[in-house]
């Protein structure tokens, strides 16, 4: 186990999202842990389409699961984004000037959903010196992988998420694989890959451990 710690000062997490509630899917027991961290943590969060309801939806959120956070909802075309892909990637990389975190929490590169997938595409291009960990959302495409880095959540935690995912996206409450059976089952699933109760799973394609400094 190799724990991280930023260089200095407050640990800065951006994190990215094709649509309101894929953060608080993929990463949202993560940053519950994050809250609840000792040290002095930044969390911005970048939503690339929504509407008025679903922007709503991220906002009120993101206020639970890291209160103090920032969101920005750019407001691009849902299920559209290969097809907008130069005002994305501008849209990143002015982010890119404005944020430089030490973690990004993304989409998979290899995500089924086009959206999230250039989202993920992007993100290590924008970004070169930040961890870049990919979370992964459950679908119907079934498109779930093996994760190759895992963060504990606390029981309360993982709970919690639940909770808050079915109490502020009630958009999306319709859909027949949203449900908390789905959400705790695979926190539980990626808890017993790593000898925990529960956890989130995530993709790292290039970490750099620099004895040099003592930094991970």
């Amino acid at each position: 186990m190799i724990p991280f710690r930023p260089s200095a000062g407050a640990l800065r997490v951006l994190c990215l999202g094709a649509h309101p509630d894929d953060i608080e899917i993929g990463c949202g027991g993560t940053l519950l842990e994050l809250s609840a961290r000792q040290g002095p943590t930044a969390v911005a969060a970048l939503v690339l389409t929504g509407d008025v309801q679903r922007t709503a939806e991220t906002h009120a959120a993101m206020r639970e699961f890291f209160p103090g956070s920032t969101v920005e909802v750019l407001g691009f075309r849902d299920g559209r984004l290969p097809g907008q892909w130069d005002e994305v990637k501008d849209a990143l990389e002015l982010a890119g000037r404005r944020h430089e975190p030490d973690i990004i929490f993304a989409p998979r590169t290899t995500d089924a959903h086009q959206d999230h997938r250039v989202i993920g595409e992007l993100a290590t291009t924008v970004w070169r010196n930040s961890v870049v960990m990919q979370y992964e959302i459950p679908k119907w495409d079934g498109d779930l992988t093996a994760p190759n880095y895992y963060v504990p959540v606390e029981t309360t935690h993982a709970i919690r998420k639940v909770q808050l995912l079915d109490e502020y996206f009630v958009s999306q409450r319709g859909r027949d694989w949203w449900d908390r059976e789905l959400f705790l089952g695979l926190l539980r699933l990626r808890g017993v890959e790593c000898r925990s109760s529960y956890a989130e799973g995530f993709t790292v394609a290039k970490a750099l451990l620099d004895l040099r400094s003592g930094n991970s």
